[in-house]
C-alpha cells in the first residue's frame, strides 16, 4: 500500500511538473494485433493528432484509449465512447496495414478508406472534445436542473438563462453564434428555443451533419482539418473553428472574393450566373413593399437591397445611383403551380428559398403591376457586418431549402434570420417580428434602420430611397389628357375601362406631350389585360370543363416545363448534382456556366411557346382587346417618333 501511495504521489508530482504530459494521449491497445498492423494503426494515430488544434489537444486532457473491433456494422468506420475509448472497425485493418486504403475508393466523402479512417479518428475525438465540458458539481447540479425542463421537448441549444449559471471551460454544440451558422437559428417569435429542423441541406458535403448539432460539429470539424478549400467553401464556419482555437490548418489557399449567385431574373435572354464582390457592396437597406388588399400580402413583403458599386467607382454615397447593380434578396415561396394555394402556404407545403433578383424587375413587379410602392431603409451595419452578411446570403442561396408559412416562416421571419447570422450583430438577437412593416418598426427603434430618409417623400424619390407605386403617377397622367383633350372620363381607372378601340380615336389629335402621357396609359392598360388574362386561364385551368382541341393540354405540359426548369433559379445547387459542397469553387464554374445557360435558353423558347399557347386559351373577347392595346402602343410610338421629328428633334429610336 505505501509503495502504491508513493507511486500515485510519483505520478502526481511529474503531471503537476510536466504539464504537456496532461494533454491529449491517444492510446493503441495492441492485444491481438502484429507488429504491422500496430504499426499502422499508431502512424493513423499520430497523423491524427497533428491535425489537431494545439487548443484541442490541451484542453482534451485525458487518455483515449483506442482499439480495433469486430463488433461493429459494416458500414461503420469506428465510434466513441462518452469520455475515454474510440474503437475502429477491424473490417478496415487489412487495408490499412496493406497499405491499399490509401488508394481504395470508397464512395464517400473523403474518397479514399485511409482518408475515411482518418476522418473518422477526427470525428470520434470532437465529439468527445464536445462532451468534455469541465463543471464542477455544483455547477453541473445547477445546470442540469436548469436545462432538463428546456429538453423535455427535445429543443435544441442551451438557453441563456442556464448558460449563465456555469464557467464552463469549453463547448461546441450548443455555442449560439455555431447553431445561428449550421442550421438551427432561434425562432422568431419564441425567445430562448431553436428551430429543431435544419434546411440547410443543399450543397451539403454529408448529409448526416444536420442530423443534429452535435453531429454537425463533428462532420464540420473534419472538413476544417483535412480540406483546404474549407475556408472558401463555408468561410463562416470556418471563422468560427479558427476563433474558437485560436488557430487554423496550413496549406488554405487564397479565396476569390467572387461569390457566385443565380440572377432570377425574368429575362430569360440574359446568362443567370453572376458573382457578388461584397467590397463592392456600400449599403444593404431592408426594402418593404407596402401592403395591398391580396390576402398575402396584406402585411407587406420584407426584402434586402444589396447597394453595389459600379465597377471602378470607389465606395461611397454615389453607388447608390449605380440602380443597374443592385441586387434584391427576397426569400419566396417557390410555388410550383399555377394557383397559390392558401392551405398549401399555411401548412408549408411550399419551398421556402432564397431569390436573388436585380432591382430593376423588383421595381416594376411592385410599383408598375401590383401598385404598390416600396421603401429602401439603410441598416446601421458597420463595413465587417455587411460583408459578413453578403458571404453568408451566398451561402444560403446555395444551401437552404426550407419551408415557407405565411403566418410564421415567412419573408420578415427569413429575413431576419438572415440578419441574425449574417451579422452577429446582438441587437438582432431579440427582435422576433412576424410581420414585415412591424419588422422595420422594431428596427427602428433599435436604432438599426435610419427611417430619417423617408422623411422628405421628395428627396426620397430622387435619391431612391422610395419607389412611389404607379398608381399617383397613372392619375396624374391622365390629368395631362383632361387638360388637352375634350375626354369625358374622370378618373384613370375609367379611361382604362374604355375598350381600347374608343382610346384609338384620341391618339391622332394628341400633343407630344399628351402622346407621350397616352403611352404611359396604354402600357399601364396593356399590364392590366395581362393581369385580367393570366387570372381568366388559371379560372379555365382549374375548371372540370375539358377544352376539346387540346389547347389547354398543350399550355399545361409548357407551363409544367417552365416550372420544372425554373426551379434552379432559387436552388442553384441542383446544376452541379451531388458533386462538391458549399460555395462553388472556379473548378465548379465551367460547369455551372454551361449548365445554367442551357437551362436559361430552354426556358426562353418555352416562355414563347407559353405565350402562344396561351394567348389560344383566351375568351375571344380578351385576346381582342389585348391585341387592340398593341396596337394602340405601336401607333402610339410611330406618331410620338413623327412629333418629335418634325419639332426639330432627333428621331426616337
Amino acid at each position: 500500500m505505501k509503495r502504491l501511495g508513493a507511486c500515485l504521489l510519483t505520478c502526481v508530482l511529474a503531471l503537476l511538473s510536466n504539464p504537456a504530459a496532461a494533454s491529449l494521449q491517444l492510446v493503441l491497445d495492441p492485444e491481438g494485433l502484429t507488429p504491422r498492423q500496430q504499426q499502422a494503426s499508431q502512424t493513423l494515430l499520430d497523423e491524427a493528432q497533428k491535425k489537431l488544434p494545439p487548443r484541442f489537444i490541451e484542453q482534451l486532457d485525458r487518455r483515449i484509449d483506442v482499439s480495433w473491433t469486430d463488433a461493429m456494422p459494416a458500414d461503420a468506420y469506428g465510434q466513441a465512447s462518452l469520455v475515454s475509448s474510440l474503437e475502429l472497425n477491424s473490417r478496415l485493418l487489412a487495408s490499412l496495414t496493406d497499405g491499399t486504403a490509401a488508394t481504395r475508393k470508397t464512395g464517400r466523402p473523403h474518397s479514399t478508406v485511409r482518408e475515411e479512417l482518418l476522418a473518422t479518428v477526427l470525428h470520434e475525438l470532437t465529439h468527445i472534445y464536445d462532451r468534455a465540458r469541465l463543471w464542477p458539481q455544483a455547477e453541473r447540479t445547477l445546470i442540469v436542473q436548469c436545462q432538463r425542463q428546456f429538453d423535455s421537448q427535445g429543443k435544441i441549444g442551451l438557453p441563456d438563462r442556464c448558460r449563465g449559471q456555469t464557467a464552463r471551460r469549453f463547448t461546441l454544440s450548443d455555442d449560439p453564434r455555431l447553431l445561428d451558422l449550421a442550421g438551427w437559428p432561434q425562432y422568431v417569435g419564441r425567445r430562448g428555443e431553436r428551430e429543431l429542423h435544419n434546411r440547410q441541406v443543399a450543397r451539403s458535403p454529408d448529409i448526416y451533419e444536420v442530423s443534429s448539432p452535435k453531429e454537425y460539429v463533428a462532420v464540420n470539424m473534419e472538413y476544417f482539418l483535412l480540406d483546404p478549400s474549407y475556408a472558401c467553401r463555408r468561410p463562416a464556419l470556418y471563422e468560427w473553428y479558427k476563433t474558437h482555437f485560436d488557430w487554423a490548418p496550413t496549406g488554405t489557399g487564397p479565396c476569390t472574393q467572387a461569390l457566385p449567385f443565380l440572377n432570377a431574373g425574368s429575362d430569360f435572354a440574359k446568362q443567370p450566373l453572376g458573382t457578388i464582390d461584397p467590397e463592392r457592396v456600400y449599403a444593404i437597406d431592408y426594402l418593404l413593399a407596402e401592403a395591398n388588399q391580396n390576402w398575402v400580402s396584406r402585411w407587406g413583403h420584407s426584402m434586402l437591397r444589396l447597394v453595389i458599386c459600379a465597377p471602378g467607382r470607389p465606395r461611397g454615397p454615389d453607388c447608390r445611383l449605380d440602380l443597374d447593380q443592385h441586387l434584391v434578396l427576397s426569400y419566396r415561396a417557390f410555388v410550383n403551380d399555377v394557383q397559390l394555394s392558401s392551405w398549401d402556404g399555411l401548412v408549408g407545403a411550399y419551398p421556402s428559398r432564397l431569390f436573388i433578383l436585380p432591382l430593376s424587375q423588383v421595381i416594376d413587379e411592385y410599383t408598375k403591376t401590383e401598385l404598390r410602392s416600396l421603401a429602401s431603409v439603410p441598416l446601421k451595419l458597420s463595413r465587417s457586418e455587411i460583408e459578413a452578411l453578403v458571404r453568408q446570403a451566398a451561402e444560403m442561396h446555395w444551401s437552404y431549402d426550407g419551408n415557407y408559412y405565411f403566418l410564421s416562416n415567412n419573408c420578415a421571419v427569413e429575413t431576419l434570420k438572415l440578419m441574425r447570422s449574417g451579422t452577429d450583430n446582438p441587437q438582432l438577437s431579440g427582435v422576433d417580428s412576424i410581420i414585415p412593416n412591424g419588422l422595420l418598426d422594431v428596427l427602428k427603434g433599435r436604432g438599426l434602420a435610419d427611417v430619417s430618409v423617408l422623411d422628405d417623400p421628395r428627396e426620397a424619390l430622387r435619391l431612391g430611397y422610395r419607389f412611389d407605386s404607379y398608381r399617383d403617377r397613372y392619375q396624374a397622367m391622365f390629368r395631362v389628357l383632361k387638360q388637352h383633350l375634350p375626354i369625358k372620363q374622370d378618373s384613370v381607372e375609367q379611361w382604362l375601362e374604355q375598350p381600347a378601340e374608343q382610346r384609338r380615336q384620341w391618339v391622332p389629335k394628341a400633343d407630344l406631350r399628351t402622346s407621350a402621357a397616352l403611352l404611359l396609359l396604354e402600357q399601364a392598360g396593356f399590364r392590366h389585360q395581362l393581369v385580367l388574362a393570366q387570372d381568366e386561364v388559371k379560372q379555365r385551368y382549374l375548371s372540370d370543363r375539358a377544352l376539346q382541341d387540346g389547347s389547354m393540354d398543350r399550355a399545361n405540359v409548357t407551363l409544367q416545363k417552365i416550372l420544372a426548369n425554373s426551379g434552379f433559379l432559387s436552388r442553384p445547387a441542383e446544376l452541379l448534382g451531388s458533386d462538391g459542397y458549399g460555395l462553388p469553387q472556379q473548378n465548379e464554374w465551367q460547369r455551372l456556366d454551361t449548365e445554367s445557360r442551357q437551362r436559361q435558353q430552354q426556358l426562353q423558347r418555352l416562355s414563347g411557346d407559353l405565350d402562344k399557347e396561351v394567348r389560344a386559351l383566351l375568351a375571344p373577347a380578351r385576346a381582342t382587346e389585348i391585341a387592340a392595346t398593341e396596337a394602340n402602343i405601336k401607333q402610339l410610338g410611330e406618331h410620338l417618333r413623327a412629333l418629335h421629328k418634325a419639332s426639330g428633334g432627333l428621331v426616337l429610336p
